[in-house]
């Protein structure tokens, strides 16, 4: 599944990201229009919280409005109206440019902290951006947020 995310909806981008979506997202100040032919073109849902866009004549079956405010019950609205498995490929794909990682070479591994080469990794690394990513304390608390969004009934 291919997913647009729209301005408000960036954190949430983020995290179907972790779980290994590709969760797009847009250029700031992109208008509705614009997104919805993006979607289009792209062949992706465009996920928003704005209902005036689910009303464009070219947003059908492209748009899914949200309902949910906060972060965990948006998490759940997807798991319940689009099948999101929140532990589908988790940390497969960078959290910022969507890239799909592989693994980190020897020089990028070389550059993380010391208690996190001691950790032994895997280490993996982003071709776009460069970050490197590894089983750190964040990713820790991530992942222990990604199974509990798909565990909750």
């Amino acid at each position: 599944m291919r997913l647009l995310c729209d301005e408000m909806l960036v954190g949430l981008a983020r995290w179907l990201r972790a779980a290994g979506y590709d969760a797009a997202t847009p250029v700031p100040g992109d208008d509705d229009r614009r997104l919805i032919a993006r979607a289009a073109v792209e062949e992706r849902l465009f996920l928003t919280r704005d209902r005036p866009i689910a009303r464009h004549k070219a947003a059908a079956g492209l748009v899914v409005v949200l309902e949910a405010a906060a972060l965990d019950a948006q998490a759940q609205e997807l798991r319940r109206r689009l099948a999101v498995d929140w532990l589908a490929a988790p940390f497969s794909r960078c959290l910022l440019c969507n890239v799909v990682l592989q693994a980190a070479a020897p020089q990028a591994v070389a550059r993380a902290p010391e208690p996190a080469r001691a950790g032994g990794g895997p280490f993996c690394s982003c071709p776009s951006c460069g970050r490197l990513y590894w089983p750190g304390s964040h990713a820790r608390r991530m992942r222990a947020r990604l199974e509990r969004w798909a565990a909750a009934e």
